[in-house]
């Protein structure tokens, strides 16, 4: 007898290692082989639990479950606790034992949940991979209390094969997700290529890049969140096929700090699905938190060190050993997306430079052609004047002479006024001598006052040179004084250029001509264009003040 016990339990073995390499389909080999399992040792029901590293269980394999355990999609091994799971957690459960009885049944009988069909115990035999602890497997039969040691050795070299096998399912999942991964992260990157090539402006990356992630990858949830001014607001997000961008309203205090931790420890993070709520609890979307049962975080440094972004997924799996692939594949995504932002930026500077060099090429033709030809007029107006007017009697094309050549030297001083405009020039020695200088020009003692020092990038600065110029040219046309006072002033977060005079004002004008309108519309709009606002006071007693407040970004150490 002892012979055959020890031959049975050698097919046993022999049949379950056979069948746990049938399938890479971890479902189905654990179905396949618990089913083949209670047929080879004449038990009736087993089921088998995974356990990852947070204790959270889930029943998943089952094979003639009593109809009490499987009321309601199985509720009760989808729900509650129990012996073996609390052993298992605590670590005590590390062998093959007898469990008194199961309380999952003593729950059924004692809520009338239906037919136990007699089974009151089980063994349960915790599932390993060397020193990783994986889950349990429990087996019953109607009647059966006991197991002897020899059953439970049977089960014990049993689950160390099933354990074996999950492990090696385990990284062929991870090392499959990966790869899968790692194809889509190639189509991401092809397709931001193209994207970034038609983008005509740096801030359409956010919601190109959520669009694409939606699209590339299988994560039902993505987002770009910007921290500006210590606070991180989300630029773009995606989710369930449908893309917000710029939401105002800022992160929540919890989703703030989540976002700290991420930012200063400068690498990816892996979220719990209260976390991602906690995050963007605040936002209302066509679905619930709780569809998300993991995210990751990944810092993206695409702007400014001062003012980081993070890069944010939502994941319906479980599976660590799958989210850290995710982790891994979104680590090299983000650098995708920096090297994206910078491309943008150096698009954006070359643009730049090609409208500098336009202005500079118009400015250029206006002097060697418009410029002479006023020039040449005027002198020839002043020629024919003085001839005109030395005879005798003074011929009466002397006086339209006289105004032709006004006109032209006024239009001589408006076209040099314009060339410098398009091509600036005193820049350098900074923006309130190139104001002072310019005024000088029209003929406007300009007294000028600068409160902080500050480096400012290069199109705030042309944007404050253009609004002070508009500025002055309207003191020199509509004021009717000679002077003019010009203040910049810096704090940390924006510039403010004053521009006031102690001249007519506006009161006076009942309507305000239409060169005036234009320019007070063009400053008003590159103020706007540079994020901030312009302000005009006017008073008939003490002149006019403008005021141009714009934005800047943090300054770099």
């Amino acid at each position: 007898m002892p012979e055959e016990a020890g031959m049975q339990e050698m097919v046993t073995l022999k049949t379950i290692a056979e069948t746990l390499n049938t399938s890479n389909d971890l479902s189905l080999m654990l179905d396949t082989v618990v089913g083949k399992l209670l047929e080879l040792t004449g038990l009736t029901a087993g089921w088998l639990f995974l356990i990852d590293e947070r204790g959270e269980y889930a029943c998943v394999s089952d094979y003639n479950l009593p109809p009490a355990l499987i009321r309601n999609d199985k509720e009760p091994m989808r729900t509650g606790t129990c012996w073996c799971i609390n052993r298992f957690r605590d670590g005590r459960l590390q062998h093959a034992v007898n469990i008194i009885n199961c309380k999952r049944l003593e729950d059924a009988v004692e809520f009338k949940w239906g037919d136990t069909q007699d089974i009151t115990h089980h063994a349960t035999v915790p599932l390993r991979s060397g020193e990783r602890m994986l889950g349990l497997l429990n087996v019953a039969a109607p009647g059966k209390e006991v197991f002897s040691d020899s059953e439970l050795a049977l089960l014990q070299a049993v689950a160390y094969q099933i354990g074996s096998a999950m492990e090696r399912m385990r990284l062929y999942r991870a090392e499959q997700r990966r790869a899968e991964l790692y194809a889509r992260l190639g189509d991401f990157g092809t397709a931001l290529s193209l994207a970034i090539n038609e983008c005509t402006e740096s801030n359409a990356l956010p919601d190109t890049v959520v669009r694409l992630l939606g699209k590339h990858f299988d994560w039902p949830f993505a987002a770009l969140v910007q921290q500006t001014n210590s606070t991180f607001h989300i630029h773009a997000m995606y989710a369930h096929g449908e893309v917000w961008t710029d939401t105002p309203d800022p992160l929540s205090l919890d989703g703030t700090r989540l976002m700290d931790r991420i930012v200063d420890h400068y690498r990816a993070a892996i979220l719990s699905a209260d976390e991602l709520a906690e995050i963007f609890c605040q936002f209302r979307l066509e679905f619930q938190w709780g569809e998300f049962a993991s995210g990751v975080g990944v810092p993206l440094p695409y702007h400014a060190p001062e003012e980081p972004g993070v890069l944010i997924v939502g994941t319906k799996s479980r599976s660590l050993d799958l989210i850290r692939a995710d982790k891994e594949v979104l680590e090299a995504l983000a650098e995708h997306i920096i090297a994206s932002r910078e491309s943008l930026k150096l698009a954006d500077h070359r643009r730049e430079l090609a409208r500098l060099e336009e202005r500079n090429r118009l400015a250029r033709d206006l002097h060697d052609s418009v410029n002479q030809i006023l020039f040449s007029l005027s002198l020839t107006a002043k020629g024919a004047e003085s001839m005109l007017s030395g005879s005798e009697p003074v011929h009466p094309a002397a006086e339209v002479m006289r105004d032709i050549r006004a006109l032209s030297q006024e239009a001589l001083k408006e076209m040099r006024a314009l060339i410098m405009q398009l091509r600036p020039s005193g820049l350098e020695a900074g923006l309130v001598s190139a104001l002072q200088e310019y005024g000088a020009k029209q003929g406007l003692q300009v007294i000028a006052d600068r409160k902080g020092m500050r480096s400012i990038p290069r199109f705030i600065e042309e944007g404050l040179w253009r609004i002070g110029q508009e500025a002055l040219n309207n003191i020199r046309k509509h004021a009717g004084v000679s002077s003019a006072c010009i203040q910049l002033e810096f704090s940390e977060r924006e510039a403010k250029l004053t521009i006031s005079d102690r001249g007519k004002g506006g009161a006076k004008r009942r309507k305000p001509s239409s060169e005036s309108s234009l320019g007070l519309s063009i400053m008003r709009e590159r103020a706007q264009s540079l994020g901030g606002k312009l302000n005009i006071w006017s008073s008939s007693r003490k002149g006019t003040t403008v005021t141009a407040v714009i934005p800047l970004p943090h300054e770099t150490e």
